[in-house]
């Protein structure tokens, strides 16, 4: 497929391996394993020397191919592997990349299991993590040395929403012969230009936009051929993480109109972040795509947008939050994001209730923070349900 074509017309036809029979939409091979013309081939395949053919569905599927493909045509990648969900890709990134004795550095401000990860597993074998404040480029410079062998982050942090500078982030990484792993969940695919902004490898959730309709679980790494072939199918092919072919059909399905969706769901936010701005119930209102914040250069530089999330904080605490989210009449309250239904979460009590009170401060996870995920329904019908909501909260708590 021609290089030139725009990421509209890649995310239709990018990847298509049709069969005999011709068919228009891509098929789906629910198969274990596959069968082989004779002894000689079956050695061939489990030697690679027959490149291109399959030998067990853990190790690589038809359909499952064709979304790998179709996803690093949308990445500007090389090359790309599917997992069974986005923590399966977050954690076989970090575990196949690293070892005893490695050191890593973090953004503190992350997603629960994450943090999980970091904190708990890469610890307890024998890799050493240093949690830096995600913005302050002054201590990634202090804490990457020159044995560290990665860095990971949140190119928008989850859930207060802080960018990173990318650039110049993979820039002190690199001096220091450190790969840059990115988890882009919140940046999506259609507004990303990580690999060109300095990322090595790229994470994504695919249970949020890429899917976008609450259908699936879903991952993906996707970096340069050698890495993908060389680091993540070793270890994620013998560990059992691998995307099952069905989840790989919706999962291309659902590319086929991400640029709509997410360019649609990001605008909405901005007339949202704009009508609810300076909101007597709030204390803040934080989106990247907003004047107000704090990074919002970085944002427009580094993305062109604010991207499709909001998060507000309401003045009186987890009262006011919770009375906010069960006046709510459209926008549903579950943890998900990034679907076509918007989606309102209250993170201390629930994506990152695990973390200690004192940790939930320090990264501005008050009581009163509410992360909205902003869906394709009317942007009116939205901003007449939040301020209905946030008229409730405040009758709630007389603030």
């Amino acid at each position: 497929m021609k290089k030139s074509l725009k990421s509209r017309t890649k995310m239709v036809h990018a990847g298509h391996r049709r069969s005999q029979f011709n068919e228009v939409s891509e098929a789906v091979y629910l198969t274990q394993s596959y069968v082989y013309d004779s002894a000689e081939q079956a050695q061939e395949r489990f030697d690679g020397d027959d490149e291109g053919h399959f030998i067990y569905a853990r190790y690589g599927n038809p359909t499952v191919a064709m979304f790998q493909e179709r996803m690093a045509a949308l990445e500007g990648a090389e090359a790309a592997f599917a997992t069974a969900s986005g923590m399966a890709a977050v954690s076989g990134a970090l575990l196949a990349t690293v070892k005893a004795g490695d050191h890593v550095v973090a953004a503190r401000a992350l997603f629960g299991s994450c943090l999980y990860i970091l904190e708990e597993i890469l610890p307890r074998n024998g890799v050493e993590v240093t949690f830096v404040d995600g913005t302050d480029l002054k201590q990634w410079v202090q804490a990457v040395r020159a044995d560290t062998r990665l860095v990971f982050f949140e190119s928008i942090s989850n859930p207060t929403l802080e960018v990173i500078d990318l650039s110049k982030v993979a820039q002190i990484a690199h001096a220091n012969g450190a790969l840059v792993m990115v988890d882009n969940v919140f940046s999506t695919p259609v507004f990303s230009r990580a690999l060109e902004q300095g990322a090595d490898v790229v994470i994504y959730s695919a249970t949020k936009h890429i899917d976008g309709q609450g259908r699936m679980l879903g991952g993906v790494i996707l970096s340069n051929a050698e890495f993908i072939s060389g680091t993540i199918e070793p270890y994620m092919k013998h560990t059992g993480g691998a995307m099952s072919p069905f989840t790989a059909w919706v999962m291309l399905k659902g590319l086929e109109t991400i640029e709509l969706r997410v360019r649609a769901q990001a605008e909405t936010a901005a007339l949202i972040a704009q009508d609810l701005s300076g909101h007597s119930a709030l204390t803040q209102l934080i989106y990247p795509g907003h004047p107000a914040h704090a990074q919002y250069e970085l944002a427009q530089a580094q993305l062109g947008t604010g991207g499709t999330l909001i998060s507000v904080e309401l003045k009186g605490g987890q009262r006011a939050a919770f009375a906010f989210l069960n006046a709510l009449q459209i926008i549903l309250i579950s943890n998900n994001l990034g679907d076509a239904k918007s989606i309102a979460t209250h993170p201390a009590t629930t994506t990152h209730h695990r973390l200690p009170a004192e940790q939930k401060q320090h990264l501005g996870i008050s009581d009163g923070l509410i992360r909205i995920s902003i869906g394709l329904e009317d942007s009116e019908d939205l901003i007449d349900d939040l301020r209905q909501a946030l008229a409730a909260a405040q009758a709630a708590c007389n603030v």
